[in-house]
């Protein structure tokens, strides 16, 4: 019989470890609900309190401030938007098809939550140089991914690498988030938004052809 050392057997839980873990979750949750109706300003960590059915000061035991609630929401959307994203160029043989999709699977996932995305590129301007890097890192990956379809799409003879390729995946990326203004100031839905994305993402590749 194999003896596993104690130092390899996984850490067992504690209960308490497990109560302020779902209680961070049901912060959360509660926190994203609310900050998705009424945006950043619009909720206050009283309201995400009771929404959650707990205390202030149970918050404030897992959380420092609303700002690093925010946060976390943030972090864990753009981890979410990742995956779906990568998900979704998966098969595409063109880097436009590729683009698209990963586009596509942004706006399933950021459109329903609007207020929310919105929310998060206004306090983008007022947060903590940490802050500021903990989001840029978090988007890196995203960035990251339009960048592999821009060197697959090189490869394959589609685009010529005239340019930096990462200043360009950069621009894409910035593009899409460019174009929420018009949702949220305009009234556009999805749709409208990829129609007009799709002739961007056109227009920058152009200057990439052979």
């Amino acid at each position: 019989m194999r003896v596993i050392a104690a130092s390899t057997r996984p850490a067992k839980i504690t209960r308490r470890a497990l109560a302020k873990q779902q209680t961070r979750e049901k912060v959360l949750l509660a926190a994203r609900q609310l900050f998705t109706e009424r945006g950043y300003e619009g909720a206050t960590i009283r309201d995400i309190a009771r929404a959650a059915g707990m205390s202030t000061g149970a918050v404030f035991a897992s959380f420092a401030d609303k700002s690093e609630l925010f946060g976390d929401i943030l972090t864990a959307d753009h981890a979410a938007l990742t995956e779906a994203m990568s998900d979704a160029a998966q098969g595409k043989t063109t880097v436009d098809s590729a683009l698209m999709a990963m586009f596509k699977a942004g706006y399933d996932f950021h459109y329903p939550q609007l207020p929310l995305f919105a929310a998060g590129v206004a306090v983008s301007w007022t947060w903590t140089e940490s802050s500021e890097q903990r989001n840029r890192e978090a988007v890196r990956p995203i960035r990251d991914l339009i960048l592999q379809q821009l060197r697959a799409g090189v490869e394959r003879g589609e685009l010529v690498e005239r340019h930096d390729m990462r200043l360009v995946a950069s621009t894409l990326w910035d593009t899409y988030v460019r174009s929420y203004r018009r949702a949220v100031f305009d009234g556009w839905s999805s749709d409208d938004l990829q129609t007009l994305l799709r002739d961007q993402v056109a227009l920058i590749l152009a200057g990439l052809r052979a």
